[in-house]
């Protein structure tokens, strides 16, 4: 049976690294699980492979789609899950967007696939509306969602009120979180590090990404700032830069400040699968003994 091995782990703690340790030693292909290093006009903001990164080991899902596509973690799981009985019998599935490592690993409940009329007629509104108005919809159709949910991601309200108007039913009725079966077996492994050393490195990596001039690519994508893949940390707060509403230098702390928070929800959500097997990634012997433990004809 295939083999998929998964590093997860907080922005920053050094998972594009180790991954590409693990498959040059596995002889494994990287199937990428960063929902926005998908998008190809976006690399330096989500710190993105490089070049010789990517020609270190065999990627999936890298720059492989536009910002103007629509993209979903329902659609990363049919992709993956066609994507692995083609692979070698070991492959590493390697990020940090936490409902795509869970659609893969998981799967994600039956929702019905959203009509392009509903679609089209709630961007819409969106736009022209704002998103408080369809916070406050979705809050009088399905109360028991907008509790629990990220109520300032436009997404996530976006799609819920979708499936309300579609069925009649509300979002939070679908979502009944029953495991489905896999082909393959798992191995989770959790990175993380002493949490003023991930914050010193979030930092840092935020001033290198102003470095390789992630302002200028913000300002190539101004005029698309509504579109979802730019409602992300370090578009938005030059977004906002552009727009007069805050200073240069207080968008760099933001964007700093943002990643950090992101970060430790990361870090909460992960903590819950007890499946996961935490380590420093700097312990590399001690990942590839976990592993070896796991699947001992591997090594």
């Amino acid at each position: 049976m295939h083999t998929l091995i998964v590093i997860l782990g907080p922005t920053g703690v050094g998972k594009t690294e180790l991954t590409i340790c693990l498959a040059q030693q596995f002889q494994a292909p990287i199937i990428n699980c960063d929902s926005r290093q998908i998008y190809r006009e976006i690399p330096i903001g989500t710190a993105a492979p490089t070049p010789h990164q990517l020609a270190a080991a065999k990627h999936y899902f890298v720059g492989n789609l536009s910002i103007t596509d629509y993209y979903s973690a329902s659609k990363y799981e049919t992709d993956v899950l066609k994507l692995i009985p083609t692979l070698p019998q070991i492959s590493i599935l390697s990020g940090g967007s936490m409902m795509y490592i869970d659609a893969v690993c998981n799967g994600i409940d039956d929702i019905p696939t959203v009509q392009d009329e509903i679609r089209n007629q709630l961007l819409t509104r969106y736009q022209t509306e704002g998103l408080d108005h369809l916070r406050q919809e979705l809050r009088l159709l399905d109360p028991q969602y907008y509790a629990t949910c990220d109520i300032k991601n436009p997404k996530r309200i976006i799609h819920a009120l979708e499936i309300c108007y579609q069925t009649g039913r509300t979002y939070t009725s679908f979502r009944t979180h029953t495991p489905k079966p896999r082909p393959f077996n798992t191995i989770k492994i959790g990175l993380d590090r002493p949490r003023e050393e991930l914050y010193q490195r979030i930092n840092q990596r935020v001033l290198q990404m102003i470095e390789h001039g992630l302002e200028n690519e913000a300002r190539k994508l101004y005029q698309y700032r509504h579109l979802n893949p730019l409602n992300t940390v370090g578009y938005k707060e030059f977004f906002a830069y552009f727009d007069g509403a805050i200073s240069h230098h207080q968008a760099i702390e933001k964007i700093q400040n943002n990643t950090r928070k992101y970060a430790r929800k990361q870090l909460t959500w992960f903590r819950r699968d007890k499946q996961i097997k935490w380590f420093n990634p700097n312990n590399k012997h001690e990942i590839l003994q976990h592993i070896s433990s796991t699947i001992p004809c591997s090594l």
